[in-house]
């Protein structure tokens, strides 16, 4: 591996451009979104509604039309939970890829909960009325309705889905066969679709439900086609990206340089990430997300990864032409997030990647920015070479937390911060570490005074 120097954004027009941005922060949309998604919930009970003349005041009655509204907004939730993986620039990047991860994680445990209820209900509702047992009428409505049999399926399916996304269980599985796994929702969202609409009273006699209910599907399945496979597929044509070369940084972590056409037209930012994927032998089937660790050049991206697990520790033994499959830019941890003059930058081990690439290019006069870089030891300070020589370059503070040669780890306290910058209160704070790091600082930053709003995050831990 050779060594490779990247020359700072301030040495290029963009890079003047950049530091005479104004700030500009960008409201997220995060609010006006949820509220949208619960008027949509809405307008599935109001469906229900329409479609039922009286309530019945039987208990088997009750039963069977709490299955119905459990069962519309299975399917309202199964569509949020497609379109919130589809990698939607918009929400990736105004309200944060790690954001969506975790309204899609809510959203499938409402999915799992609201089918199991929708079939329960259902069931139990129909045995009643019909007098038989409820084994009996399982049966019988898996066997004699419509559609009865790919809908087990897909429920099923479902279910095992949800059952290897379980936190207990996916951390004890590789990130690729749990990826793998986890598309087998798709074909359970095919299964189950198709009875919603041929036993559902809400859209057997009423075509402008119908008509509804396809357009919502048909929208959120072009989403799912457009930015999951026809852009990347694009981006990827386009750009051609290959390895240029590998450089160790630190001990366990190396950059990549990644070579390719007009990458400038990209898009992308300091702060934010791809999922690369590397066309050679070992890692061509796995994606994973790394941030940019310099800002984009016109032929030139560079990611740099410590070694945690199979796939970052194998970038190390990456070949110069290794073709590069990316899919991106994504995350919201931009200047755009911005909003005080005087910037922190709290970055923890790996964590030091994004932040890298926006101690070099935030705007701000001599004296507005800091760096403050936690790790355990001296030799794994990677970059620390270009990290000091920005500093020097922008007037910057550059501040190094080691651990003690007993080993004691420096807290993040909010002692310590007022200590280094008095007027914490008033910055913006990027942080990016370790989540035991993120947990740490946010309670630190907030005892020292600095609002919610101000502290931005994003977790890389999909």
């Amino acid at each position: 591996m050779g060594r490779a120097v990247l020359t700072t954004i301030q040495h290029s027009r963009a890079g003047r451009r950049q530091a005479m941005r104004r700030i500009r922060p960008r409201r997220s949309p995060a609010a006006p979104l949820l509220a949208l998604a619960w008027v949509g919930a809405a307008a599935v009970l109001w469906l229900w509604w329409h479609n039922t003349p009286a309530v019945a005041a039987t208990t088997a009655d009750r039963l069977v039309n709490a299955g119905r509204m459990t069962g519309l907004l299975a399917g309202y939730a199964t569509a949020l939970v497609i379109a919130q993986m589809a990698r939607i620039p918009a929400l990736e990047r105004r309200v944060g890829s790690d954001r969506v991860v975790r309204w899609h994680a809510r959203s499938g445990r409402y999915v799992l909960s609201l089918t199991l209820a929708h079939v329960v209900l259902i069931l139990y509702g129909y045995a009643l009325q019909a007098h038989t047992g409820i084994v009996a009428q399982t049966i019988s409505v898996v066997t004699g309705y419509p559609n009865m049999i790919e809908a087990a399926v897909g429920t099923l399916l479902l279910l095992f889905v949800g059952f290897v996304s379980a936190g207990a269980v996916r951390r004890r599985m590789r990130y690729e066969l749990w990826y793998y796994l986890h598309l087998l929702t798709y074909a359970a969202v095919y299964f189950v679709f198709w009875h919603q609409l041929a036993t559902g009273n809400e859209f057997v006699g009423d075509a402008a439900a119908r008509m509804s209910w396809y357009a919502l599907y048909a929208a959120v399945g072009a989403l799912l086609l457009w930015y999951r496979v026809l852009t990347p597929v694009r981006l990827n044509l386009r750009h051609r990206m290959r390895v240029e070369s590998v450089v160790q940084e630190a001990p366990g972590v190396v950059s990549v340089l990644i070579r390719g056409r007009r990458l400038h037209r990209l898009g992308a930012e300091a702060g934010q990430f791809f999922r690369w994927r590397f066309l050679t032998s070992g890692l061509r089937w796995s994606a994973n997300p790394y941030s940019l660790s310099a800002p984009p050049r016109p032929d030139l991206l560079r990611i740099t990864v410590k070694a945690v697990g199979g796939h970052s520790a194998a970038l190390a033994g990456l070949r110069s032409g290794t073709r590069v499959w990316a899919e991106g830019p994504y995350g919201a941890m931009t200047a755009a997030r911005r909003s005080r003059g005087k910037v922190l930058l709290l970055a923890g081990g790996a964590g030091i990647t994004p932040l890298r690439a926006l101690f070099e290019t935030l705007p701000g006069e001599p004296g507005d920015l800091t760096l403050l870089y936690r790790a355990r030891t001296a030799e794994e300070l990677a970059l620390r070479d270009e990290l000091e020589s920005i500093a020097d370059e922008r007037g910057a503070r550059l501040l190094y937390a080691v651990n003690s040669p007993e080993g004691r780890r420096p807290a993040v306290t909010a002692k310590m911060l007022r200590r280094i910058l008095p007027d914490i209160a008033r910055h913006d704070v990027y942080v990016c570490g370790p989540p035991g790091l993120a947990e740490e600082s946010y309670a630190a930053l907030r005892e020292a005074g600095v609002p919610h709003r101000r502290i931005h995050h994003e977790s890389f831990e999909f």
